[in-house]
């Protein structure tokens, strides 16, 4: 047994050595005998009709065993999980390979399966697609003109919904101002590079009838929940395993075309058949994320007190509704709006926009990152309009008192200090140090800019009552988890939460032995494969630690509670007479008189002197669902040089201080930080996906799509200011998404506060040399 503390310990992922010694199991290292390679043939009009499909030539290229179009496979749809209440939702049909009209440049028309990719690939070349070409509609704002071409037919206006979301007496609080800062905002396009793209491999086995799936993705038990609506397997023959699977940021939560596709093919084939997407498919066919245009308005008095706030967003939503699509800009944007600050009145009106582009869902943030880039950039514009210091004129505005607290949106923060986050940020960081460099600097004719960010997330969604009813998905958001203690005292551990880079391996261990005083190498944690883990949801939106991880606190304190009955009659003494402490279980007032965790367990297994009324075994499961989000929170500053003559920012340096509540694991706590803040300094800077007035995507490759290097990130400091959570035992909050969503908006600042002296007052991102110099010029 240990006595030895894990929580708050800075621990090495212990997966680390297995993956970065390139003995990891991803889907694509999956080979079984006579497996087959599939091959996907796309569309590369973005709207148009299909007149007719040639596959003979094909058919006839040796080594093709079959070529599949939409008439000789099911129309299975691809679908939406939610549908919002009450806002006239409209949510167009979308079957996983098309057969009259494709909407989007790369959308599935064809498959051919051949022994190998590039027979496959060979053969879908010689498939003669014939095309109508249709008019194209791109931009979300154009979109919804009138005369604007249809995306479909049956929804006007390309509209799916209008969301709204008003508080307070907005018409008083803008009357009352004495200053309006407006500004319209871009929030471009990203597409999500995880290192691993997706991939899927299905076995069919033709005696028991079972499918087997190995698939990227971050909710096993969800995709195969949906399959089996969809397809009419039994869950009970369909099994789904996301063995190591190299990041997600939300890209591998949601059901794809590809996915159903593989396992209909399986089925048809009766093999085992292998789909593994290239970096350009990736770019064509994976969900891309935010995309928002923004007409915002922000009410001030001239001492810089904060009155109201008017939103108005265009969204799009790409061709189709993925997944969770409508959640992100409607109930994971519009409800953060508030921010940090006393907002005492808003107006928020989301247009859910259709365009002729690839499907947009959840992408690291999933709608916070949008929020926080609205509110931080208007807090900056007001700043420089009213003559207050950034720091200062958050400092006026930030929710102060008593905790829990409701703000105008509905959410109910959970715990913060958002005056005390700041200071000690500003003290950190040196803001007046860096202020002072920034001023002898510019006597230098050097642009030095300074930017802050204040953000908050909402993490661990919950309760799912309200995100079944309210938000109209169609899941819940609980997590479970089993724990199992085997008779040698050794513990294995099933999450319904899964690992994609998030070092669950390691974190969930360093919970479990201190809640059940077990060395943390005796336990094992499983994940990742609907075979073997009870029904799970997942991981996205910054949840494991707060839902997962309380649920495998529950097990242990189930365990503890039975472990109790079981040593109390081992040492013949009253159940409320013992107590538990560092894995022993020992007589109040006798520590002598004591047994083990893993006695007890091993009495579970051999019952010879055991409890009449317990049952053997020594394992627990629970099932938690949280009674409310976790609010994480923070500042973020940014220091940037911008050179006048070419255009070019260059990050100097980068400073984090997060409330994330209690840190379980503070190295891996910073990791999370240091990828999100990457993540986001390539929003600000480098990363557009764009599309032609033709649909066509100009950035399909990385030689286009700027993700950062390395050499780009600038040294990043991170400090942590924990308010712990009362919504979970741990006190914990979520880390995942900050980074993302602080920086962005840090960075922008920096960026116009540089540009300050020359009466630049804003730049829509990204913040590229190519603008920065326009905007120079123009000026």
């Amino acid at each position: 047994m240990t006595t030895e503390t894990m929580f708050g310990r800075a621990i090495k992922r212990r997966e680390d050595p297995r993956l970065i010694t390139g003995r990891g199991n991803y889907v694509d290292d999956v080979k079984l005998p006579g497996m087959q390679r599939v091959f996907f043939v796309r569309s590369p009009h973005a709207h148009a009709r299909i007149v007719s499909i040639d596959t003979a030539a094909a058919e006839a290229h040796p080594g093709v065993m079959k070529v599949f179009t939409a008439k000789n496979l099911p129309a299975t749809p691809v679908p939406c999980g939610v549908t919002i209440p009450n806002i006239g939702q409209k949510t167009p049909g979308y079957t996983m390979i098309a057969s009259d009209r494709v909407r989007y440049v790369g959308q599935i028309v064809a498959a051919v399966v051949a022994s190998d990719l590039g027979t496959a690939r060979d053969a879908a070349e010689k498939i003669n697609v014939e095309y109508e070409t249709l008019p194209v509609v791109v931009d979300a704002e154009k979109a919804t003109e009138d005369g604007a071409p249809l995306v479909h037919d049956e929804i006007a206006n390309n509209t799916s919904f209008v969301w709204r979301l008003d508080g307070g007496d907005i018409d008083a609080a803008f009357g009352e101002a004495d200053v309006v800062v407006k500004q319209r905002l871009v929030n471009q396009r990203l597409i999500p590079n995880a290192i691993e793209p997706r991939a899927v491999v299905g076995r069919f086995d033709r005696v028991t009838g079972e499918m087997t799936l190995w698939d990227t993705n971050q909710n096993p038990h969800i995709i195969r929940l949906l399959i089996s609506l969809l397809t009419g397997l039994p869950e009970s023959k369909l099994r789904v395993i996301a063995p190591d699977v190299g990041g997600g940021f939300g890209s591998k939560i949601f059901l794809y075309a590809e996915q159903l596709l593989v396992t209909a093919i399986a089925q048809d084939l009766q093999v085992p058949i292998k789909w593994a997407e290239s970096r350009s498919e990736n770019y064509l066919s994976t969900a891309h994320g935010r995309d928002h245009i923004t007409y915002a308005e922000m009410a001030f008095k001239k001492d810089g007190k904060l009155l109201g706030l008017k939103v108005k967003t265009y969204a799009n939503m790409g061709a189709y509704l993925s997944t969770f699509a409508p959640l992100i800009p409607t109930n994971l944007y519009g409800t953060l709006l508030s921010g940090v600050y006393d907002l005492p009145a808003l107006s928020c009106e989301v247009h859910g926009v259709l365009t002729n582009t690839v499907p947009v869902d959840a992408y690291r943030g999933a709608g916070r990152p949008e929020a926080s880039y609205l509110l931080e950039r208007l807090m900056d514009l007001a700043a420089t309009e009213l003559g207050i210091d950034p720091a200062e004129i958050r400092r006026r505005n930030f929710i102060k008192g008593e905790f829990p607290h409701r703000v105008i949106t509905g959410m109910n923060y959970d715990s913060g200090d958002y005056e005390g986050n700041l200071n000690k940020a500003l003290q950190q960081f040196d803001y007046t140090g860096w202020r002072a460099k920034q001023a002898e600097a510019r006597a230098r004719g050097k642009y030095i800019g300074i930017g802050l960010g204040c953000y908050i997330e909402a993490c661990g969604i919950a309760p799912s009552k309200i995100v079944g009813t309210v938000w109209g998905g169609g899941v819940g958001l609980w997590e479970s988890s089993t724990i199992r203690f085997h008779p040698t005292g050794k513990v294995t551990i099933y999450t319904g939460a899964h690992s994609h880079g998030q070092g669950h391996e390691t974190t969930f261990s360093q919970l479990a032995a201190d809640a059940l005083g077990v060395p943390f190498e005796n336990i094992e944690i499983v994940h990742g494969d609907t075979g073997q883990v009870q029904f799970g949801m997942g991981t996205y939106g910054s949840r494991s630690l707060a839902v997962g991880g309380t649920s495998i606190v529950k097990s242990a304190e189930k365990l503890i509670e039975k472990g109790k009955k079981i040593a109390a009659h081992l040492l013949e003494a009253n159940p409320a007479d013992i107590e538990f402490k560092s894995g022993n279980f020992s007589v109040k007032g006798s520590p002598d008189r004591s047994k083990s965790i893993g006695e007890v367990a091993l009495a579970a297994y051999v019952p010879h002197n055991y409890p009449d009324d317990l049952e053997p075994g020594f394992e627990a499961q629970t099932f938690h669902d949280p009674s409310n989000f976790t609010f994480p929170a923070g500042t973020y500053m940014a220091v940037v040089e911008v050179d006048p003559e070419t255009g070019k920012v260059t990050p100097l340096a980068f400073y984090c201080m997060d409330d994330c509540g209690n840190v379980l694991n503070p190295l891996i706590a910073e990791g999370q930080v240091h990828g999100g803040v990457a993540q986001g300094i390539g929003q600000a800077l480098y990363e557009y996906a764009v599309y032609d007035e033709n649909g066509q995507l100009v950035t399909g490759t990385m030689m286009d799509y700027a993700v950062p290097k390395a050499s780009q990130v600038p040294p990043v400091t991170t400090g942590f200011a924990p308010v712990p959570s009362p919504s979970n035992p741990m006190g914990v909050k979520g880390i995942g998404e900050a980074g993302t969503i602080g920086s962005t908006p840090a960075i922008a600042n920096a960026v116009m506060d540089a540009l300050s002296p020359m009466g630049i007052r804003h730049i829509d991102l990204p913040l590229t040399p190519q603008n920065v110099w326009k905007a120079i010029q123009g000026k």
